[in-house]
C-alpha cells in the first residue's frame, strides 16, 4: 500500500481558526486499509499533561511523535495516528467515561510479561490501575489485561497476547 501526504486539505486543515499546525492527512491510493482505524482524536483539558501521560503510553506501545503544534500533538503507528488536542471549542474541561460516548481505548500490549512491566511503570507516569485486586483477569479468566485511568479520567485497557 502506498501512502502520500496531503497538507492543508479537508476538515483537519480548518478545524480551529488560527491553529498553527498544518495537519497532514494520510490518503491511501488503494483499498488495503478499508475498514481499519484512521485516527482517534482526544480533546484534553491540559495538553502538557496529555503529552506526558499519553506520550509515555503510546511510546511504550511503539507509537512515535507524528505532529506537534501549540495546542496539540499526535502519535503515529503505521497508518493510524492518535491526536491529543486542547481545543478552544471544548464544551467542558472534564471527561467522564461513564457517560454516553467513549468509555475506553484498548490496545494490544505484547506478552504477559510485557504487560506486567507496563503496569508497574504506569504508576510513575500518571496512570492509576483500575480493578487492581482482580489483575490480570478483571475481564475474565481467559483475558489477561490491565485497566488504567489517567489524571483526566480517560480509561485505557492493555491486553496481553496469550
Amino acid at each position: 500500500m502506498t501512502l502520500f501526504r496531503v497538507r492543508g486539505s479537508g476538515p483537519q486543515a480548518d478545524r480551529v481558526a488560527g491553529d498553527d499546525c498544518a495537519h497532514e492527512r494520510l490518503t491511501s491510493v488503494n483499498n488495503d486499509s478499508k475498514g481499519t482505524l484512521h485516527h482517534i482524536e482526544l480533546w484534553v483539558p491540559d495538553i502538557d499533561r496529555a503529552k506526558q501521560e499519553w506520550g509515555w503510553v503510546l511510546a511504550r506501545l511503539g507509537y512515535s511523535t507524528y505532529q506537534s503544534w501549540a495546542s496539540g500533538i499526535s502519535w503515529r503507528l503505521g497508518p493510524t495516528y492518535i491526536v491529543a488536542e486542547q481545543s478552544p471549542a471544548m464544551s467542558s474541561r472534564e471527561h467522564e467515561r461513564t457517560l454516553p460516548g467513549l468509555n475506553h481505548l484498548a490496545f494490544h500490549a505484547g506478552s504477559q510479561e510485557d504487560l506486567d512491566v507496563f503496569v508497574e511503570e504506569s504508576r510513575r507516569h500518571g496512570w492509576v490501575q483500575l480493578f487492581e485486586d482482580k489483575y490480570p483477569h478483571a475481564g475474565g479468566p481467559d483475558h489477561y489485561a490491565a485497566y488504567l485511568v489517567n489524571s483526566d479520567g480517560f480509561e485505557l485497557e492493555l491486553v496481553a497476547t496469550a
